[in-house]
This record gives C-alpha cells, structure tokens and sequence, in this order.
C-alpha cells in the first residue's frame, strides 16, 4: 500500500496552465497504490465532477479542494502603476473535509467569480474566508503563496504573523507544505532558492507544532509531458518557444510522481509522506450525485400533494384539448399521471408548464413540441406541448419508461425575440441565485491544435495551413487516431481523405520540424482551452446554487454560469431546461402581422387547426418549393420531395425522418413503395399496421418499440431498453436481448428462425431510426410555415427576408425565390421602407432600410420618427432633419448607392458623390452645412429673429455631374445590398 498521496494537482482545467488528463491521473493512482488523491485547480472548481466521477471508477478517495487566487481586497479592480499599485496575487490551497467545506468550498471558488474577478482572475480574500472556512483543511501553499512569499523577501516576521493568522482560523487542519522542484533556486531574483524557503517552513512548524505534508506542484502526468506542457504555457501566453522572458517552469519536474520517487525526494521528512495520509483521511467521499432536486413550486390551496394539483389541471387541460374524454384518451392520462407519480417527477410537469404559461401570457410564440416529450399526453394537456400524441400514435415510452428511471428532458422552443422574456420570468420567480447558465469547454480539435503547436514552434504559416487541411473535416477526428501507425486507416474515410491521411503518417514519422509539430499536437489534442456558455441550456436549483455546485460569471450574460458542463448535471440531480430561441416561429409571427397590416386587424389565422390536407400547401411540398420552409429547403430535399409526392403530413413527416446520414440510403426505396414501382413487403403480416404509414419501412423508433411489443409481448418500457441496445450496438447486450426477444416470439407462435430474422431486421434500422415525435412536431411546424407561404405568399417572404437580412447568401436566395414566385420586390424608399421588409397593397414587397449594407437599425429608427411628421422633400430636407452623428457619411452613401434617395426628382446619384469646391463629394459638403444649420437652429431657438436667422443659411446646390449609366447604377447597388 502506498505510505502517500497527491494532495496538490491541477488538471487541464487549470486552463492552458495544467495538461493532466483526469482519467489517465486516476490510473496512474490505481496503478501506483494510492488510496487517495486530491483536485486543486487554480481558482475553479471545472472538474470537480469529472474528478469524483473517474476516483469512483478506480476505486480512489477524491479529495475536492481548489488552489484559490488570494488578495488583500476582492473587490478592488483598479490599480495605479505610477504609484506602484499591482494586482499582487497569493496562492491558496483549500481542501473541503466534509460536505459543510465542500459547500464552503464552492461558495469560495463561486464568490471568486462574482465578486473578485479581475481580468481572467477570480480572487478571494481573507474576508471570504473568515466567513466561509468551517469544513475546510488550509495548507501554507507553493511558493506562490503569502508565507512562502514573505520568507522570500526576507520578511521572516512577517511570515510568523501570517502563520498565527491561520492556526487562529483553522487550529489542527492547518498544514505546512513542502515542495521540492528542480530549478528553483533564485526566487523572484532574491538570491534564495526552494530549499531555504522550506527551511524556514521547517522552522515555523517546529515551533508552533504545525503537521508538515509533502507535496509535488502537478501540472502534467509523466516527466516526457513537461515539452508540450511547455508549448501549452506559450499558447496561454500568446508567446514563442524562443522568446527568452517569457513564462516558463523551473524545470521538468512538475508531474504527478510515484509514490517511490516521492519517498526518494523527501527521504529526511518521512512524516511528511505519512501527514498526506492522515489529510486523506481526514476528509470525506464527496458524493455529487442526487436525485432528482426540484425547486419547491408553490401549490395553491387546497392542493398538498404535488401530484394532485397536476392531476387538477391536467384534466383541466384535456376538457379544452379533447371535449369529452373517450376511454382510452383517459387510460394514456392516468396511465402517465400514475408514471410520473410514481418516479416523483409531478414537479418538474408543474414547474414547466408554469413558465409555458407565462411564456403565452407574455405573448412569446412556444413551438409545438421538441423531442420525445411531443410524445406524453400530459404535456399536449398542459399546453406544454401543441400536438396530440393519440392522434399521431406517438409514445410516452420513448419520452419517461417506468422501466428505466431517469430525468425528464423537455427542450422548448420559444420565439428568438421572446425568449429572454420568459428566462427573465424563471428568474424572477425562483431567484437570481437559483438560475445559472451551463458552461461549456473548448477544447483543442485536432487542426486547432497543429495550428497552436506551429505557431509556437514558428513553422511556417503555409506549412502549418496545409497540414491542418490534410487533417479530414469530419467532426470527432482524432490525431491520436489517424496517426496511430499500427491501425489501418479506416474505411468510414473517402479515397480522397484516405490519401492526406497517409501523408500524415509520413510527415509524423520524420524527424523534422513539420514531424515534431504533428507528433507534439497528438499530445495536446483535446486539452480545455477556453470556457464558453451553452446557447440555451438554463438549470433551476431548489436553493441558493451555490449549495450545491459552483459557479463563475461570463461577459455574455449576466445570470451565474454552472462549472460544471450540461452532461453531468442531470446526474447531479439539478434541473436542467433547454430554452431555444427558435426563428421560424418569429417568421411566423412576423408573417401574421404583415397579413394583418394588410387584410385588416380581424383576419385570423389559427395555424394549429389548418387542414394537413390543404391542397395548396401540398402542392408546395410537391413541387419542392420548400425554400423558406422550417427544415424542408436544402437542395437535396427538395429533389427528393419532387420525386415524392408527399399527399399528406404522414409522408412529410417521414422525409423528415429519413433525411439524416444514414436512413437517407431508404429514400429510394420509401418513394418506389410510395409509388407502386416496388411492392411494399412486411417483416411479419403483425407489423403491417404499424408499418403501413411508412410502406413496410421502419423509419421510426417507436415503431422499433411497437414492433417489440406485438411480436414478441414486450411492454413499450421494455421495448424502449431494447431499442437502446440495439443502437448502441453492444454485442454482449445484444446477445442477450436477441435471446429474450426470440424465447417471448417462438411462444407467441414464430420460428425461431423467423424471430431471429425479425430480430435482425430491427436491429438493422434501429441503427438509424429516428425519433417520432421530434419529427412530427417539427413537419407540423414546417407544414404551418407552408401554408404561410402557399396562401399569403408576399406576406411569408417578406418575413423570411426581415429575418435574413444580416446574411447575404440567404437574402440573395430568398430574394430569387420571390422573383421566382413572381413577387415583385421593390427597392428601398427613405419615404415608404420601413425597417423591416413590408407588403404593399398591391402584394409588393418594399425592401426594409435596416437591410442596406452600411445602415444600422440606429439611423433607420430616426429616419422613421421624422418621417412621421411628414415625408422628405429632398436631400436637402433629409440633412436639415436628420442628426449628422447618425445620418452620416457612410449612412448616406449607403443609402444613395442602394436606391433609397432616388424617389427625390430633382438630383441623381452621381451628384452626391461629384466633387465640389474644396470637398471630395457633395455629400461630404451637405454633411459640413447640415452640422453649422442645426448648430445655428440649436442657437438661435431663443432669439426672436431666430426664423430670419435660420432662413438666412442657403443650402449648397448640388453640382451638375453626368449620370451614371443603368449598368452602373445597377452594379453599384447590388454590390451593395449584395444579392448577385
């Protein structure tokens, strides 16, 4: 058994500062006899949850602590060079002992964030820890932390002092730290090396009975790592590996050592070794996974029960869903409320349709349904959801099995420009401290990391750019995989991609610059660079979230961001929503509106009860005019739905399906069926029922489920476990599902052989079966955004272009759509666009200003206000009106080259920009005159004579120039709105 463990490591989520791989640590560990090892990241606490995770799987004691930045004052955030003022910044380990400290902990490392975080620094300072160090094992640090420090400088005083300080706070789980690095040997240029500092510690610990531990500074695994650790701290530092003052370790000498090689280093100071043990166990086994841990919704009376104000306003919602209710309308509704009871979720249903409710309250569009949740009966009764799963014979199974507890996961989609509305309500409703974003990690992909590597290594930017393109695109590329010398490239690669593969393996096999650049970025690939937020993931804590996992602050939001990842904390029980901002319904609204404004206020236009059947919308999905269309208008679909035919929703539904890697090879087949030119067969005369709608096809899972279910008595939970396996592809589960589904077939009445042969049918399109009630709900969505377009065709585009704008390759196809749909499009207007893109009375569409290449939505709002006084005269009006800071230069430029003055008669574009007494453009002269008229107007408000005055300021004529010619004019403008 090993007499020591590491009680100071840093993982690579000490970002670009530590290269350890938590897995490969925690192996080494097991490997090595250690019981025990601990976290200590610099300032955060991101692999806290990975860390505990991989001890469990190694049977290791996790020890989570964190090595915090510590200052005198977290909150100062300015400090004065000249006055020699700097961010002067201590080393603090922090190890929790027992849950208390953990929370502790956590407060600590979130609090760092929140309220001391000074450029990429999150600080603490002795105040917070006053506060929050109950729980917690403190040590005297590395030589970065302040006793160490003081020693240094020679402050041995000083040092004493600092010491008392912490007995004071932490008595017997105070420890003095022992480090001894190669390489340290004339500290901060004071002339004193590692050794004297420890000596001095030595001294501290004799006199005040303080417990000495040793440990190594661990920032990578194994000593041959120190070399790209190295290139990994010149990334972080934007350096070279040649600069000569750049930052660098000691020596090699910073990696995660063996128990041996430790009691070799520390031979005089055996108790040192031992003291590791004792801190281990002293301190507890975190355990971060919970249940499932539900904010308190608050029930109105004289509901007690969760489930029973559930239960109240699911059949509330089913009398307006369904009228009557039939008997097994009922059955599915008791039968989920009795699930859902059962796995002690009412709350999650009740939380979610809460914020759904205020979502339409506040006038944000909710989309249909998103995923397997478009599945449950009680999301369509609660309006969560906007399609009923009875009618469409989707599964709640594939939504929550009874049979395999775990987290219910409802995405919702809202309007883009809605959904902060209904995030700011969660907030409001459950606490700023209780609503937190999720992080996410970039890490480095492999062309990335050949590029970070070269540029260090200064290899030429030519060369680096063409090893990065020999690397193939596809996403999950590993360079530890395609250049692993003893494996065949793979198959699932093109000829093309096979070819630069191998001239990979050449280069990497060389001793050349180019050669060390590949083998270096292998080493480096996958290693965390950078933390980002997760575009619409949201997680509710129960309580302050800080009690249960830390968190940081990000630039791009101000909620609280989780440091922990979204894959890991459905397993630590918090709530976790997705809210996505969807376009499409912001198109629909923004069509609905347009259709208002010029049918009249009372039209409606209730899209959630169009007819599936509508010929006119058919006849769109037929011909393939899908562009525009919610995820029905890439060229390869709209091929395929030409060939088609759909002639209902069942067949858009399943295209939608079938269009994805891998069914897409059925899409021949299902449209040959469809059309007679195959017959359509049956696994088994059972499945016909279910596999009518698809022409013999298993195109979904849950026909995979039901298939189980008929042939071979599975209950759909069951089904849903078996379906699982049979798209993981694990032989051994495999195996044994084949023996049960074929054992419950032969007693139904199949052969074996026939059951076997079922059975491999579905395990075949398992494999790419697709989820059914995603891909209803979203042909619905789509089919609606058809009807728009099929029977309000000006209205739909103009929408669809508002919402392109910003991207010219959409605008420019969407424009050709409308030209196609033979609906004019009518240039920009100073005196009849509006912002956005509008409809005329005639079904004209007027180009929207905010789209001009050049014009912001700032200028084009105040050329909207004064234009509500009245309409532009000229030019000359425009500049007299029109503030200079806003209607500037470039605006106006912009806006001549566009078309959008050529409505004023008397000039001609040309003549803006002909030159004119000492200024370049007339423009440029207008700009100057309509800044000294307004500065006049601004000063001659008071006077009496202020009219006489004002009129006084003659307007420059605009010079006489030669217009341009049509070509011109025409070149000039499309290159500016960029549609050619």
């Amino acid at each position: 058994m090993s007499k020591f463990c590491h009680l100071h490591c840093h993982t690579q989520y000490s970002l670009l500062d530590g290269a350890t791989d938590i897995s490969a640590l925690m192996k080494k560990a097991k490997a090595d006899g250690m019981k025990s090892v601990a976290l200590t990241d610099h300032g955060n606490m991101f692999g806290c949850y990975d860390f505990v995770n991989e001890a469990k799987k190694n049977d290791i004691k996790p020890i989570l602590g964190c090595e915090f930045y510590l200052v005198d004052d977290r909150h100062k955030q300015s400090f004065l060079k000249s006055g020699g003022e700097s961010d002067k910044r201590y080393h603090q380990l922090l190890l929790a002992k027992n849950p208390e400290g953990y929370e502790n902990i956590s407060r600590l490392c979130s609090l760092g964030f929140i309220e001391g975080l000074y450029g990429k620094f999150p600080r603490i300072d002795k105040e917070l820890i006053l506060k929050y160090h109950k729980g917690i094992i403190a040590t005297s640090c590395c030589i970065g932390a302040e006793i160490p420090q003081a020693i240094i400088k020679g402050n041995f005083a000083e040092a004493e002092n600092l010491l008392k300080w912490w007995l004071d706070i932490f008595g017997d789980d105070y420890y003095i730290e022992i480090q001894r690095q190669k390489g340290n040997t004339n500290l901060d240029n004071m002339g004193i090396g590692q050794e004297d500092v420890n000596q001095q510690l030595l001294r501290l610990a004799k006199k005040y009975n303080v417990k000495v531990i040793a440990t190594n500074d661990v920032h990578y695994l194994n000593e041959e790592d120190a070399v790209p650790h190295d290139i990994l701290l010149c990334i972080n530092t934007a350096s070279n590996v040649e600069d000569e003052d750049r930052f660098r370790f000691s020596s090699q000498d910073y990696f995660f050592k063996t128990s041996d090689e430790m009691e070799k280093i520390f031979h005089d100071l055996p108790n040192s070794l031992e003291n590791t043990l004792e801190v281990a166990d002293k301190c507890y086994v975190p355990n971060l996974f919970n249940n499932l841990l539900l904010p308190k919704f608050p029930l109105p009376d004289p509901f007690k029960e969760q489930i029973d104000y559930l239960t109240h306003l699911v059949y509330q919602g089913a009398a307006m869903r369904y009228g009557i209710l039939n008997d097994l309308t009922k059955k599915r509704i008791d039968f989920e409320l009795e699930v859902i009871r059962k796995m002690g979720f009412a709350g999650y249903f009740l939380i979610v349709q809460d914020f759904i409710l205020a979502a339409r309250t506040l006038g944000v569009s909710v989309g249909p349904g998103r995923g397997s949740a478009a599945g449950s009966v009680i999301a369509y009764c609660l309006t969560i959801t906007d399609i009923d799963p009875i009618k469409y014979n989707l599964l709640f199974e594939r939504f929550l099995n009874p049979e395999r507890v775990s987290m219910p996961d409802i995405d919702i989609d809202f309007d883009d420009r809605g959904r902060d509305k209904v995030l700011d309500y969660v907030v409001k409703k459950y606490g700023h401290n209780q609503v937190a974003q999720i992080v996410t990690f970039g890490t480095m992909a492999a062309k990335s990391s050949i590029r970070d590597v070269a540029r260090v290594k200064k290899l030429d930017l030519s060369i680096s750019d063409r090893l990065s393109k020999l690397v193939p695109s596809r996403p999950g590329t590993q360079l530890k995989e395609i250049l692993d010398l003893d494996k065949e490239i793979s198959d699932d690669f093109g000829a093309d991609e096979k070819v630069n593969i191998a001239e990979l393996r050449k280069i990497s096999s060389g001793t050349n610059l180019e050669a060390d650049v590949l083998q270096t970025a292998i080493k480096l690939e996958g290693s965390v660079r950078n933390t980002g937020v997760h575009a619409s993931a949201v997680i509710i804590a129960p309580d302050d979230i800080m009690k249960f996992i830390p968190v940081s602050t990000a630039k791009d939001t101000s909620l609280w961001v989780t440091q922990v990842e979204g894959g890991s904390i459905e397993n630590l029980g918090l709530l976790k929503m997705d809210f996505l901002g969807l376009t499409t319904l912001t198109i629909i609204n923004d069509a609905i509106e347009n259709i208002k404004k010029r049918h009249g206020e009372n039209t409606k236009i209730d899209l959630e009860n169009i007819s599936f059947d509508d010929p006119k919308t058919l006849e769109i999905f037929q011909a393939g005019n899908t562009i525009g269309l919610f995820q029905f208008e890439s060229d390869g679909m709209r091929a395929h739905l030409k060939n088609l035919k759909p002639s209902g929703i069942e067949d858009i539904i399943a295209m939608n399906a079938l269009f994805r890697p891998g069914p897409m090879d059925y899409i021949g087949e299902f449209i040959s069926r469809k059309h007679g030119r195959v017959p359509v067969t049956y696994p088994h005369e059972w499945m016909e029922e279910i596999l009518k709608p698809t022409y013999g096809i298993m195109v979904y899972q849950e026909q995979i489920m039901q298939a189980a279910q008929i042939m071979a008595d599975y209950s759909l939970g069951e089904a849903d476990i078996l379906r699982r396996a049979m798209g993981k592809k694990k032989k051994s589960e495999m195996d044994k599902q084949k023996s049960i589904f074929s054992e419950r077939a032969v007693a139904k009445g199949l052969e074996v052989e026939k059951a076997e042969e079922i059975f491999d049918v579905m395990a075949k399109f398992a494999s790419y079966g697709f989820n059914r009630s995603h891909a209803a709900a979203y042909s619905i969505l789509a089919f609606q955004t058809g009807y728009l377009k099929a029977h309000y065709p000006a209205e739909f585009m103009a929408a669809v272009l508002t919402h392109s704008k910003d991207d010219m390759d959409s605008l420019r196809l969407y424009l050709h759509e409308a030209k196609r749909m033979k609906i004019k499009v009518l240039g920009p207007d100073v005196n009849e666009s509006e912002l956005f893109f509008t409809v005329n009375d005639k079904g004209e569409i007027r180009f929207g200003l905010s789209a001009i290449k050049g014009v912001g939505e700032g200028p084009v709002e105040d050329i909207l206000i004064e234009r509500q006084k009245e309409k532009f005269v000229d030019f000359v009006d425009m500049v007299k009106r029109l503030n200079s800071r806003i209607f500037n230069k470039k605006v106006i430029e912009s806006c001549v080259l566009a078309g959008a003055l050529d409505s004023f008669e008397n000039m001609h574009r040309a003549q803006y920009f002909a030159p004119v007494e000492k200024f370049p453009t007339y423009i440029e002269q207008m700009i100057k005159w309509g800044t000294s008229y307004q500065s006049s107007m601004e000063n001659t408000t008071a006077s009496l004579f202020g009219d006489l005055v004002s009129a006084d300021i003659e307007a420059p004529k605009a010079p006489q120039a030669e217009p341009w010619v049509p070509f011109i004019n025409s070149v000039r403008k499309l290159r500016l709105l960029e549609f050619i």
